[in-house]
């Protein structure tokens, strides 16, 4: 059922029921409202997007990586630059740039504790299957063997419950905008997803001249 109640549905009284006790219904719902005022971790989601291209410079065959960081529905922290090494295949470039988004997780986390705001089980979105498989087995094969063993640090933190990967189609991969070239429609959706705002000079010129006065 994708909705609390059916569509088109003919409700009657339950002569044999149990009556309702409101008193307990504000209770539920006033513990609830104090969970998420006193709760900074039921009240902000903190989550992370990583992505990557597959050798996008043609000078050096690298991977272009990029990561953006929300802090409930707000944009936090984002970043793109070159991968330091040549990625043989897509799933190891990909691999890499979860691997690097967990460490500047683990950064931020750090910084959020010591204003007392706790965050386990932080929810990373990717839309690579095979390295998101690659970063929940802990068994090393041949397709993982070549890959560099400060990336593996990420498995680590997947098996104690740090960090939890979930897929996510393409189409929602919002750090595209960060790794590769998009149309103008694709760019307008991305930019609305991850609320940022495109600026005209004009714009730009009236919010200096209020900063000025």
């Amino acid at each position: 059922m994708d909705t609390p109640m059916v569509e088109k549905s003919k409700l009657d009284e339950d002569k044999e029921g149990k009556a309702v006790d409101p008193s307990h219904y504000r209770g539920i719902i006033g513990t609830l409202l104090f969970l998420t005022a006193s709760r900074p971790d039921l009240q902000f989601e903190y989550a992370c997007v990583p992505d990557a291209d597959h050798a996008g410079c043609q000078d050096t065959r690298r991977s272009t990586y990029g990561h953006v960081q929300f802090l409930g529905d707000r944009l936090i922290s984002w970043s793109s630059k070159r991968q330091k090494s040549t990625a043989i295949s897509s799933t190891k470039a990909k691999y890499i740039a979860l691997s690097g988004c967990c460490a500047q997780i683990l950064w931020m986390r750090s910084q959020l504790i010591d204003y007392g705001l706790g965050f386990n089980k932080i929810p990373i979105y990717h839309d690579n299957k095979s390295a998101i498989a690659l970063c929940c087995n802990n068994v090393q094969h041949s397709k993982s063997k070549h890959i560099d063993i400060s990336y593996h640090f990420i498995k680590e933190h997947v098996e104690n419950g740090v960090i939890k990967l979930y897929f996510v189609n393409t189409e929602y991969q919002l750090v595209d905008i960060f790794t590769k070239a998009h149309g103008k429609e694709r760019i307008e959706f991305l930019i609305n997803k991850l609320g940022m705002r495109s600026f005209t000079p004009k714009t730009l010129q009236q919010l200096t001249d209020e900063v000025d006065e």
